[in-house]
């Protein structure tokens, strides 16, 4: 009897011992979500999976991340935020530095205006702020719009020669008196947006169109919301 309660003993600090070792063994992925713009932590949805065969997947949200990597292998990764482009990579467990694969993941907008001009900051050149959004009728900026102009900001503080000019346009529609007091309101709106995130004011012009640079001539809603802009043109770097 005490021989069998002896085996069973040795047997289960045996067994406890092996999961220590595979627990000390383990590879962990560890990493944070940020806006690229800003450096504020983003909530984002952190996909996994083991690489080739996928026999091994999972999710987590949040602005950090941290799960093990089984079995030596590689993992694609992909990371996803409302209002940002997504993030694919791959994490292999080799890079392991103290059983940690660390990954800072960093997110920017698809299509922002910073985006754009990465590569090519030509004087002269144009580009539209695709995401910048007003409260409809006014010159009030919405929460949705911030990301993008972050980026822009950052941008500038990246290029300290460029001088920008923000043009507002308004649809051809009602007066235009007051389509040309709206868009300069707009435009001055965001300057002063600009300026309190740490933007030059002497860098950054505002210049109202109101209707008169229409891109669309039709009498449509579509032609009205595509006239309806804020445009950025390099006009020094």
């Amino acid at each position: 009897m005490k021989f069998v309660a002896a085996s069973i003993l040795v047997t289960m600090l045996l067994s406890n011992s092996i999961k220590a070792q595979e627990s000390d063994s383990l590879v962990y992925a560890q990493g944070k979500v940020i806006n690229s713009a800003t450096k504020e932590a983003v909530n984002a949805k952190i996909s996994y999976r083991s690489e080739p065969y996928g026999n091994i997947m999972g999710s987590l949200n949040g602005s950090s991340f941290q799960f093990p990597l089984f079995d030596g292998q590689k993992y694609s990764i992909t990371i996803e935020a409302p209002g940002f482009a997504s993030s694919k990579f791959l994490l292999d467990p080799v890079t392991a530095v103290d059983r940690k694969v660390i990954k800072d993941v960093e997110l920017g907008l698809p299509g922002s205006v910073a985006k754009n001009s990465e590569t090519t900051h030509t004087i002269g050149k144009i580009l539209t702020l695709e995401n910048l959004i007003f409260d409809v009728g006014t010159s009030t900026i919405t929460k949705e719009s911030y990301p993008e102009l972050d980026e822009l900001v950052n941008m500038l503080k990246n290029n300290p020669n460029m001088v920008i000019q923000l043009e507002g346009h308004t649809d051809i529609k009602g007066d235009p008196k007051l389509n040309m007091k709206l868009s300069q309101s707009r435009v001055d709106a965001v300057k002063s947006y600009l300026i309190t995130k740490g933007a030059n004011k002497n860098r950054v012009k505002a210049k109202a169109f109101g209707g008169t640079l229409p891109i669309s001539r039709e009498n449509t809603e579509a032609a009205s919301k595509l006239n309806r802009r804020v445009e950025l043109r390099i006009l020094e770097n």
